[in-house]
């Protein structure tokens, strides 16, 4: 939970509250939480209690934990995403809207990450292959675990003599707190709704 200047920085943040605490939270607009499933339901009640805004990238979460989260929609303005990064939310679009024009293409998504990442595929493939079915694709998904690598996700959509690959590398986790604090200023005082990070790039 953060306070921000009228300039749009952040100036100041609250200490850690346990979740039988957060009633004790002082007044804030917008919440970012990056939690555990169970952390996720007291969050979500104070923002609805408080009428603040939801950025949640908190993966893990309950089919019941996600109904809660678009029933919380009608309340609150929110953005959950399984990546923060300014660039994914970029390449997210322009995936649905190849995947739109290319009807017919192979659509293969090759996610690359350090080894002690646990899930396969990716949150971040699986949100990608979404936009891609979105664009009428069948994505078929690869992971590799190797070294220290941050984040890669390739995106290639192949025909008859021609290929296109989109392709985005992360090559600093600071990326993922600078577009959830980005986030938050955007989501500030909008209706309430669900939107996605790219919805607020467009803004």
């Amino acid at each position: 939970v953060t306070r921000r200047s009228p300039a749009q920085r952040v100036v100041d943040g609250v200490p850690h509250f346990a979740a039988s605490e957060l009633s004790g939270a002082p007044a804030f607009d917008v919440a970012i939480d990056f939690s555990l499933p169970e952390g996720f339901d007291p969050v979500l009640a104070l923002c609805l209690e408080r009428k603040a805004g939801l950025v949640s990238g908190t993966t893990g979460l309950s089919e019941t934990q996600r109904q809660a989260l678009i029933q919380a929609a009608a309340s609150i303005p929110l953005v959950w995403a399984s990546n923060f990064s300014l660039g994914v939310a970029v390449l997210d679009e322009l995936v649905e809207r190849a995947a739109g024009a290319l009807a017919g293409w192979d659509c293969d998504i090759v996610e690359s990450h350090h080894i002690h990442k646990q899930d396969a595929p990716s949150g971040t493939a699986l949100t990608l292959g979404a936009a891609a079915q979105k664009g009428g694709a069948q994505p078929h998904y690869a992971s590799l675990r190797a070294g220290d690598i941050v984040g890669e996700h390739l995106v290639q959509f192949t025909g008859m003599g021609e290929r296109i690959e989109l392709t985005h590398r992360a090559t600093n986790r600071d990326i993922f707190a600078r577009g959830a604090l980005f986030a938050a200023v955007q989501l500030n005082g909008r209706a309430a709704g669900s939107y996605r990070v790219r919805d607020l790039l467009s803004a």
